[in-house]
């Protein structure tokens, strides 16, 4: 059973754009080799190319003005209601491909360069496709027998038949209007060397997860219209860029410490060769101030290409280097060059400064960027893991698992990568029964034992797979998450694995850390640091800890906060006052108004001293608690410690 975890609206909001960014995504991504094709026989025979050939560049007019978009109305069709949805979709979409871009419709406007066939193509496609089945939907189990064929092929002509007249009209228009709007803001920005600036939004975005929504929602309509008119576009190098990213990772690698800087030469390699960008996203997320270095980066890159008025003729995918440069429009070498490795040497020292600047304690392990933490190590959390779901999450996994899932927004990028990691720990472990794969969040049944996602993904695959129980990962390639579901493998799938009765003897020791003198069922604290101060008071009280290490759980919130989800948090010491714990105990503080804990409500608040791994299977019950609305009712409602400590550990 997966945590359910309170929607913050902001998640929220960025969660439906990232759906956007999927949806559209799902349109173009398929099609890619057919743009790649297009941009390789552009780049190549028109007269302006590599090596001009006057016949083979008839294919170039018909290629974009009719083929690509039709194959993005019928992926995008296809994907509302498969093979009658997609063939639905592109029909509908002639009418708009003839008003908006055909110079046989109207010759003087294809030669704007405003033709917005791609944006309506990712809006006729699935609209058409979404009518028929609506329409399919109304009659169902009412036709007579004998005349489905007849029903089902006019229901299908006619609606597509309606609705690419209604398009060519009425969207025309529109469409026209928007476009012409976008490309002369995109101009704006050019005549006025402005275009670099885009980087302060399309940075931050592409580290959020939005950059699907920007590259084919934004960018890939424009820059393919621009490519068609001016022979190639800067801005598909604005998001698609390698250089910030490997710019960024090669900082790591000279500068970093501990597992960020370990990994970094195998991320540079995968991003940079690779072309799959969200491989450097968790090493940003770990220290967010970098975002200025790959900005820096991004303009800078920008800028070479508005100077050298150069680009690319189709869009890079992925962001390789290699794809890059089979991209690349003639006369556009130094330029596009420059773009990408000029990002790269400002991206690095920018965030070289950063890190040598950064005096922080946190050896950046990736893992440990997350609000999971490893109980009393200060860096990775099993303590955390287990109360989201992430990591182990022992009290969750209710059986076996036999199939697990890497979900990411494409599912043919970081997931795949993270699945080839985890497959070969899982068959080493002899788990040759468990299968993992990986696949696209959108494309996700609720079918899976286990879903792991990138800490920023896992709201929306919680959505989708609510029976699952759920991992957040920030780094996909050497995550420690990785050693722990192998871990709940062993504990799940083979209950007797573990050394004679260890688990056993783990659980038995397990009672008496939570004793009643150390329970407060009306807390007086009105802050984040007076209920640490209370809850680490309790454990001074009880003898379990000196009162330096009270000052200690204080300095651990400051790196990162230990608040949980769902009304909980577990404030506990670093690693350096693990001296000052006399003995592994918990303590806990209920509120009758919740305290803020940085912006989040925190109503139970339970204080750890761990001075070996005793406490761990206390804290699985209190998983299974949390994550159980009755027993947070009981907790609630309990009346005296002792009944507090029942319902914790289990007896109750």
């Amino acid at each position: 059973m997966a945590t359910d975890t309170a929607t913050d609206p902001r998640t929220s909001t960025r969660v439906h754009i990232q759906r956007f960014g999927t949806f559209l995504s799902n349109m173009v991504m398929p099609n890619i080799g057919a743009i790649i094709a297009w941009g390789l026989i552009t780049a190549f025979f028109i007269p302006v190319g590599w090596t001009p050939n006057e016949k083979i560049a008839t294919i170039v007019g018909p290629g974009i003005y009719y083929l690509l978009p039709l194959l993005i109305a019928y992926t995008g069709g296809y994907n509302v209601y498969k093979l009658r949805g997609g063939v639905v979709g592109a029909t509908s979409t002639m009418g708009i491909i003839m008003a908006t871009s055909s110079p046989l419709f109207d010759p003087v406007y294809a030669d704007t360069g405003g033709s917005p066939m791609f944006l309506g193509a990712m809006i006729m496609g699935p609209l058409g496709a979404y009518v028929i089945k609506r329409l399919d939907g109304l009659w169902d189990g009412k036709i007579k027998p004998g005349f489905e064929m007849l029903v089902n092929n006019f229901s299908a002509g006619i609606s597509a038949a309606l609705m690419a007249i209604a398009s060519m009209f009425l969207l025309g228009p529109v469409l026209r209007a928007v476009m012409e709007g976008l490309g002369n803001a995109v101009e704006y920005l050019v005549n006025h060397n402005l275009l670099p600036l885009t980087a302060v939004i399309i940075e931050p975005a592409k580290v959020l997860f939005l950059n699907n929504a920007i590259n084919h929602g934004v960018l890939t309509p424009l820059g393919l219209d621009q490519a068609k008119s001016a022979g190639h576009s800067a801005l598909f190098l604005l998001e698609a860029n390698p250089g910030p990213g490997a710019g960024l990772l090669l900082a790591y690698m000279v500068f970093g410490r501990g597992v960020s800087k370990a990994t970094a030469p195998g991320a540079f390699v995968i991003q940079f060769f690779g072309g799959i960008h969200e491989v450097y996203f968790p090493y940003v997320l770990a220290k967010p101030r970098l975002i200025l270095a790959l900005i820096c980066g991004g303009a800078t890159g920008t800028l070479m290409n508005v100077i050298n008025d150069s680009g690319l003729v189709a869009p890079a995918a992925p962001g390789s280097i290699f794809a890059v440069y089979s991209s690349m429009a003639k006369g556009s070498v130094v330029g596009v060059t420059l773009c990408w490795s000029t990002a790269l040497v400002v991206t690095f020292l920018v965030a070289a400064v950063l890190l040598r600047l950064d005096r922080s304690e946190d050896d950046g392990d990736l893992a440990a960027a997350t609000a999971s933490m490893e109980d009393m190590k200060g860096k990775k959390s099993s303590v955390a893991s287990v109360l989201t779901g992430g990591g182990t999450a022992t009290a969750v996994a209710t059986k076996p698992i036999k199939s697990i899932v890497f979900a990411c927004d494409a599912g043919m990028g970081s997931s795949a990568m993270g699945a080839s990691v985890l497959r070969k720990k899982v068959q080493q472990a002899g788990f040759s029964d468990v299968t993992v794969v990986n696949q696209a969040i959108s494309n996700l049944s609720d079918t899976y034992d286990l879903v792991v996602t990138h800490q920023d993904l896992t709201e929306r695959a919680r959505q989708q797979t609510g029976s699952a129980v759920h991992v957040s990962v920030e780094n996909f390639m050497g995550s420690p998450r990785y050693d722990e579901i192998v871990e709940l493998l062993r504990r799940t799938n083979d209950p007797n694995a573990h050394e004679g009765g260890a688990a056993v003897a783990e659980e038995a020791s397990s009672a008496g850390l939570l004793q009643p003198s150390a329970v407060v069922l009306h807390g007086t604290a009105r802050s984040r640091d007076d209920a640490i101060a209370e809850a680490g008071n309790l454990l001074v009280d009880v003898g379990a800890v000196d009162p330096a290490y009270v000052a200690s759980m204080h300095e651990r919130e400051t790196s990162v906060s230990t608040h949980m989800g769902n009304g909980l948090a577990i404030p506990h010491g670093t690693n350096e006052a693990k001296d000052s714990i006399h003995r592994t105990a918990l303590s806990f503080v209920r509120y009758d108004s919740p305290v803020d804990w940085n912006g989040k409500p925190a109503e139970f608040v339970i204080g750890i001293a761990g001075a070996g791994k005793e406490h761990l299977a206390l804290l699985g019950k209190v998983a299974g608690v949390f994550v159980d609305a009755d027993q947070v009712a009981r907790l609630r409602s309990a009346q005296s410690a002792e009944e507090v400590v029942a319902i914790l550990e289990g007896t109750s």
